[in-house]
């Protein structure tokens, strides 16, 4: 189970001071340097940084939920171009999202968090620089590792969502209440440099006691975090002038990448994490197995009773049954073609891919698989099923939200090497994650495929992170940072007008799929969705649950409403969130969303 980060009273109650665009606690009463001189206060401090990734509208209820869909391998459930509107949270999906949006224009959602956030974490490094001792103190100089890695992750975050922000390294005061917009350059090249402090503070996975759980940063995730914060400083992204790289030199791409190959290369080297099995990965993280060392690097920590991970990236329980006392899940999804889009032998189709749901009718007390439809799968890489303790929330699973895992670690490090053109050498990275999900002869013929050259790889890279994370939130700034999201996006619009139609690759799907009802997570057992799979046998067709997969009375299953609502104008130029109004009203006309949502140009 979960070793709870505790938090001191003292950093549950900091004041709350607002400005322009934060909420932000103030110094403690208690003097700084009797805080950040004693480990267990300093700790605390620290610790509290969690405390605005938990709240009501932060990561919790807003920025995990919203931010990540729709993608060509994710999609809210389900995009509906229908239900356009400015409370709708179709709007947050479909890349065209208004500063007035219902759902986040308020001063308490995730854009204020994340800078309460990050004040916390000014103030701890502030004061751990100052009072902490750190040349002379490791675990102390662990703590201002953290309280670094933990801004560049909200920094991180914040950019992905906004685009250029205001940038904050300094607690909050008259001087710096309102600030307009910052290059992202800026922040990147700082960020950048904070991490290669933070590595020289902080232990390796189980070399100390701070470091044996996945909540704690270790120098294996700032080393992760530091390579993709690299490959997305060095990628596209939207800006005043347009949807291009930076023009800095500092952040060129070969720059980049070569600061992310030699961060993974160093994680993967010093073998303190191992990959093991796929399933095990999110079997430990549903279990709240939070011991380091394994495929986990780091995770957002969530208490039993907040996080809304499994509610919103789960399978869904429609009644409080056999497994949890929750009916929720089910919130995102796969788009409708991603299983097609699996080798039918691949590990990570069936756990990543779920057509059913749990019944809200009971049998016996126990619920029961059933289909969803071909416009609402489910994911399947978090399950109430797996969990060892009953969710007494309504609305909160207490899952952790894996931030960084091995997996991206290996397919980081060949995504650089095969840019810098070593594709011989990138094949060595990929190899191991496919390996582990596929057989060894499908992984050669992988092998022959993608190292025939550079672009082969490349593409390589584009469909093999697509596989192995979805349901992650990691596709759509993959995507942005490739420079392929309008490419890709069109395609998938293509791919799912081909599957309602069942032509071209789809061509010879069976109409009907079939599914036992099982109520037992481990005897689940589904027919009719592969090709071939149209000649059930009599106890299938007599006992179990059967469904039109792909029309109903006459009608497509999978409606154009949902093939159009995935993207309703260029995914490139509105791949941001504007900054919501409430803040543009308060920041003394610093702040706006001219243009391009306002983006810097330099």
């Amino acid at each position: 189970m979960k070793n709870k980060i505790k938090l001191s009273i003292m950093a549950l109650s900091l004041v709350a001071l607002a400005s322009c665009d934060m909420d932000a606690p103030s110094v403690s009463s208690l003097n700084g340097e009797t805080v950040y001189s004693t480990y267990s206060l300093a700790e605390a401090e620290v610790m509290s940084i969690h405390v605005s990734f938990g709240e009501t509208n932060s990561y919790r209820g807003r920025f995990l939920p919203y931010y990540g869909v729709n993608t060509d391998v994710e999609v809210g459930n389900s995009p509906d171009i229908t239900k356009a509107g400015d409370d709708n949270k179709n709007d947050l999906w479909d890349y065209n999202t208004l500063p007035t949006n219902g759902q986040m224009n308020t001063d308490n959602n995730a854009y204020a968090k994340f800078y309460e956030g990050i004040e916390r974490a000014n103030l701890a490094i502030e004061g751990l620089r100052e009072y902490g001792d750190i040349k002379n103190n490791k675990d102390m100089a662990q703590l201002l590792g953290e309280a670094l890695t933990l801004r560049a992750v909200i920094y991180n975050d914040l950019i992905k969502a906004w685009g250029d922000v205001p940038a904050r390294f300094e607690p909050n005061n008259s001087d710096n209440m309102y600030l307009p917009r910052t290059n992202r350059d800026v922040i990147y090249k700082q960020l950048l440099a904070d991490l290669l402090e933070a590595e020289d503070y902080c232990y390796w996975p189980n070399e100390n006691k701070i470091t044996k759980s996945t909540e704690r940063v270790s120098k294996a995730f700032v080393k992760a975090l530091r390579a993709r914060l690299a490959l997305y400083a060095g990628g596209y992204g939207l800006r005043g002038d347009g949807y291009r790289r930076s023009k800095d030199a500092e952040l060129a791409p070969e720059k980049m990448y070569e600061i992310a190959r030699k961060e993974c290369e160093d994680i993967i080297n010093q073998g303190c994490n191992t990959l093991g099995s796929f399933k095990d990965n999110f079997v430990k993280l549903c279990e709240d197995n939070v011991t380091a060392g394994g495929e986990s690097l780091w995770e957002i920590p969530f208490s039993d009773g907040r996080g809304r991970v499994l509610y919103t990236w789960g399978v869904k329980h429609n009644s409080k049954d056999q497994y949890t006392q929750q009916a929720q899940g089910g919130v995102n999804g796969p788009i409708a073609y991603l299983y097609y889009d699996y080798d039918a032998d691949d590990i990570r189709r069936d756990i990543t891919c779920v057509p059913y749901e749990w019944s809200k009718d009971l049998k016996n007390g126990n619920a029961f698989v059933t289909f969803r439809a071909i416009n609402k799968w489910c994911f399947g890489k978090l399950r109430y099923e797996w969990m060892k303790r009953i969710v007494t929330s309504t609305n909160d699973d207490g899952i952790n939200f894996q931030y960084m895992r091995l997996a991206d670690v290996y397919l980081m490090a060949a995504e650089a090497e095969n840019e810098l053109g070593n594709t011989g050498t990138a094949w060595n990275y990929m190899r191991p994650v496919l390996a582990r999900v596929l057989p060894a002869d499908k992984v050669s013929t992988l092998q022959a495929k993608y190292t025939a050259s550079q672009q082969a790889f490349r593409e390589g890279i584009y469909d093999q992170r697509a596989l192995e994370f979805a349901g992650e939130a990691l596709r759509k700034p993959d995507l942005v940072r490739w420079g392929n999201i309008d490419q890709k996006m069109a395609e998938a619009k293509e791919k799912l007008t081909a599957l309602q139609q069942r032509t071209g690759i789809y061509e010879g799907l069976p109409d009907k799929a079939y599914i036992n009802n099982a109520e037992d997570a481990n005897a689940i057992q589904v027919y009719g969705l592969n090709k071939g799979e149209d000649n059930p046998s009599d106890d299938i067709k007599n006992n179990w649950e059967s469904k039109n997969w792909f029309e109903s009375s006459g009608k497509f299953v999978l409606t154009q409403e949902y093939i159009d609502g995935l993207y309703t104008v260029q995914p490139s130029t509105h791949c941001l969130w504007p900054i919501w109004q409430t803040f543009i009203n308060a920041s003394n006309n610093m702040l706006n969303n001219d243009g391009i949502y306002g983006q810097l140009s330099d």
